[in-house]
């Protein structure tokens, strides 16, 4: 994790908020708090080598491997939103996603598929996904990709900002990669869910699955929806599954269109405290 990203998780919102003093102040112990947490990031792991003593992981269930890699995916984690020299080792509830994942993902795990999440984190996810698909290709996308902590041979870090199409076009459709399951768990931001979802649909092969997380935050968060335009992603897809026409200011007619003529199946789950939606393409 280099400075900027310190600065930008732990930081800048402080800092926006802070008086002319206390700005000050921060700007000072800034550099002093990002050097005594470096001690604290942890290394690199390479997936292969940790496989050979950890083969075992390649047979144990979805929300064992989320748990054990601590993503918050699963039904318990790790708060791994504090900065590093905070972490502890006391483990909260998380998503519980991953009963709705272990539905779908069971019958194809052994097939040979590419499968990308958006938000990736430290790539703790990544790595419950490199065991659990153990021939698929897992790409972990983050605006911070330098947080991410794990190398394999099936595993690739990439950056891209669910915020900008431009980014989107570039760093994910340009790729001319086709994916077999797409995650979103990046901003949660209203627009970001919107564009995401449909303009990465046509890169998702057929039979393919995408994946949104956390669908009501612009819900139930106003700082998710500020100054963005509604509706909402959860109000289109009521809308799609009431067959009510919508529009939105993010997704032009063509790509609209698209999205409905390829879409199979629409799915709204409650987790532990937020929903997901799962969206299944022709």
């Amino acid at each position: 994790m280099n400075f900027k990203t310190f600065y930008s998780l732990f930081y800048r919102h402080r800092f926006k908020k802070a008086s002319f003093l206390r700005k000050l102040y921060l700007s000072i112990i800034l550099p002093f708090k990002y050097s005594y947490n470096f001690f604290f990031l942890e290394k690199k792991i390479d997936l292969n080598f940790f496989a050979i003593k950890n083969s075992s992981l390649f047979d144990k269930s979805l929300d064992f491997l989320f748990e054990y890699f601590n993503s918050d995916k699963g039904e318990k984690y790790i708060n791994q939103y504090t900065p590093p020299s905070k972490k502890n080792k006391i483990k909260i509830q998380a998503h519980g996603y991953s009963k709705f994942y272990e539905n779908i993902f069971y019958p194809i795990k052994n097939e040979v598929l590419n499968i990308l999440e958006i938000g990736s984190f430290y790539g703790n996810a990544s790595a419950a996904l490199f065991f659990y698909f153990k021939k698929s290709k897992i790409y972990g996308a983050d605006i911070n990709p330098d947080m991410f902590k794990y190398k394999a041979d099936r595993v690739e870090s990439l950056y891209v900002n669910s915020n900008s199409l431009s980014s989107i076009k570039k760093e994910l459709i340009n790729k001319k990669i086709k994916f077999d399951i797409i995650i979103e768990d990046a901003s949660h931001m209203l627009k970001d869910q919107i564009i995401s979802l449909f303009y990465l649909f046509p890169i998702l092969n057929n039979g393919g699955y995408f994946i949104v997380e956390e669908l009501d935050f612009p819900e139930t968060r106003e700082d998710m929806r500020a100054n963005h335009h509604a509706p909402d992603l959860k109000n289109i897809l009521l809308s799609i599954l009431k067959k009510k026409n919508f529009n939105s200011p993010y997704i032009d007619e063509k790509t609209k269109k698209y999205f409905l003529e390829n879409l199979e199946t629409i799915k709204i789950f409650k987790g532990n405290m937020n929903e997901i939606a799962i969206i299944r393409k022709k």
